[in-house]
């Protein structure tokens, strides 16, 4: 029952929160509600069993909350007129561009009034059910930081009564950047070992393509989040990660690949050159057998030259070490900085490791395990310094 409960949560809460936010227009009275609704689930499930509808029951019962919470609470007396005067509806009903209120959460969140940061972090509080704690991860920001972030953005919203809606289409263009961000984090997150964020991330972008058709920007996030998702199945094997060079290919899934291919080639149609549209070519690359990484690490140079980013250069260094040896690859990490990168020290250690300096590459290993939370990852890092000891061992 725990593991339906945490499904449920995983599955439901964006839609639930997003559709209580839409109704209330109050961040903060939506999400309590919300985490009461699940809370009373908690409860009353293992007793009385799953409703047949999970999403409906959590809906009423949220709203019952929410209820039940401005009636005690006289001076939202303003807003409980507004909730009585359509209390005969089950579930709010609006007109929308959109198949449900998630998108327009999206763009709710994503005002120009508020910093790009608070977009995403807000975002992915509210859609994604991120704990405070995984975004700053996310941000490489103290958890207390993010969490005066949320409360300054939700304030923001309140105070500016920033709408629950789609902007109109002249207006869509000038908030696409931050949603694209936004589902981008998404993705990234639920990659790293939450599948229904992943496939939230996906869904969002299918619909964003629908929405804005002829943005390249658009089909080019689409066709990245697919391209790698359809890795997905491979990246890990009994539990522990498999990096992509020892992956089993034939565990990708191909159709994945095609409909990817399929977005990145619409995307160039349209004359799309910018960060999405190159980020999917280099993984449309990746899936190539052998991958041609001279042609991967130009892709990165010109993302390196429109995102001026670290990190991208970092994954250039990688290409360059296939192409140039881990030498010249090395030569651009270590010009870097990144010191608190868990990735940067990785590859530096796997670079290391290539040219024979095994003490640097087990300073490098242990340095990028202090950084890791993740326990797929340090497994992984714990196995490259049991090769390292052993190797040394034998030698």
């Amino acid at each position: 029952m725990v593991a339906t409960l945490d499904q449920v949560f995983r599955q439901e809460w964006g839609r639930v929160l997003a559709t209580l936010i839409g109704f209330l227009g109050d961040f903060d009275l939506a999400e309590e509600a919300a985490q009461e609704a699940f809370a009373i689930a908690a409860e009353r499930w293992p007793r009385d069993g799953v409703p047949r509808n999970p999403r409906a029951w959590l809906m009423t019962t949220a709203r019952n909350q929410a209820t039940d919470r401005i009636r005690r609470n006289r001076t939202l007396a303003a807003k409980f007129g507004l909730l009585v005067a359509d209390d005969r509806a089950e579930v709010p009903m609006k007109t929308t561009t959109f198949p449900d209120e998630r998108l327009e959460l999206i763009f709710t969140c994503c005002h120009p009034a508020l910093a790009v940061e608070a977009q995403v972090a807000l975002t992915l509080r509210t859609l994604g059910g991120l704990t405070t704690d995984e975004i700053a991860r996310a941000f490489l920001v103290p958890q207390r930081t993010m969490a005066q972030r949320l409360v300054r953005a939700k304030g923001k919203i309140k105070a500016a009564r920033i709408p629950f809606r789609v902007p109109p289409a002249h207006l869509l263009r000038d908030r696409l950047d931050a949603v694209l961000a936004v589902v981008y984090l998404i993705f990234n997150e639920g990659y790293g070992g939450r599948d229904e964020l992943a496939a939230e991330a996906i869904w969002l972008g299918r619909a964003l393509a629908e929405l804005l058709p002829d943005d390249p920007e658009v089909r080019g996030l689409l066709a990245m989040m697919l391209l790698h998702d359809s890795r997905r199945a491979a990246r890990f094997s009994d539990g522990e990660l498999v990096l992509l060079g020892d992956q089993d290919r034939s565990r990708w899934d191909t159709n994945q690949i095609t409909d990817g291919r399929a977005e990145l080639d619409r995307a160039l149609a349209l004359g799309g050159r910018g960060p999405y549209v190159l980020q999917a070519a280099i993984a449309s690359l990746h899936a190539e057998v052998p991958c041609d990484w001279a042609q991967i690490a130009a892709l990165y140079g010109e993302l390196t030259r429109l995102t001026s980013s670290p990190v991208v250069e970092l994954n250039r260094a990688i290409a360059v070490a296939e192409t140039q040896g881990a030498e010249a690859g090395l030569r651009i990490v270590d010009g870097l900085g990144l010191d608190d990168f868990r990735y940067l020290h990785s590859t530096r250690a796997e670079l290391l490791k290539r040219l024979g300096r095994t003490d640097e590459a087990r300073d490098a290993y242990r340095r990028a395990r202090q950084l890791t939370d993740d326990g797929a990852e340090r497994r992984f890092l714990e196995r490259r310094l049991t090769e390292l000891a052993a190797a040394a061992g034998s030698g």
